[in-house]
């Protein structure tokens, strides 16, 4: 059996030799954008930025907050060791409002970065003014206590000395 090609009434037979590919025909119309429309999209995205970046941008980095809760639990492992060894009573003494801190008899004064916020919960005896404290250490290891507070924007270390033991922790 042999296949032949029909005809339908009205069309007339063709070969397919004869159809043009239709990669050769170009599109009636080139896709583009106008310059308005460039200039809207870029209107949007500057305003979008200018609300969104300040979100995102602190005056401390992470790291920077990390490295300053451990500056400052080093500082007061410090002041404990100190209290041990010399059988005195040694305090940290914190400037809340200039984000320094100073073991009591080493002289050298630690300064925080800045745009940190310092808050200190402390005995009350230990506190100076509204803006300066101590965290006191004892001479068998034990502590008055308190908790340093370091964070910027939503981020926050805090630094916690233990009364009973003195032992100094950092908690997220």
């Amino acid at each position: 059996m042999m296949l032949q090609a029909r005809q339908w009434p009205g069309m007339p037979l063709r070969s397919s030799r004869s159809l043009p590919p239709l990669f050769l025909h170009p599109p009636a119309r080139s896709a583009g954008v106008t310059m308005l429309e460039l200039l809207i999209v870029l209107s949007i995205m500057a305003i979008v930025s200018a609300i969104a970046l300040p979100m995102f941008r602190s005056g401390v980095s992470t790291g920077e907050l990390k490295s300053a809760a451990r500056e400052l639990a080093a500082g007061l492992r410090v002041a404990r060791s100190e209290a041990l060894a010399t059988r005195q009573e040694t305090r940290v003494m914190l400037d809340l409002e200039g984000r320094t801190f100073q073991v009591e008899r080493s002289g050298r004064v630690h300064t925080m970065p800045r745009g940190m916020e310092m808050k200190l919960f402390t005995a009350q005896s230990d506190i100076v003014n509204e803006k300066v404290g101590a965290i006191r250490f004892f001479p068998d290891g034990g502590s008055n206590g308190g908790r340093v507070t370091l964070g910027s924007g939503n981020r926050k270390y805090d630094v916690d000395v233990d009364w009973l033991t003195g032992r100094i922790a950092i908690l997220d």
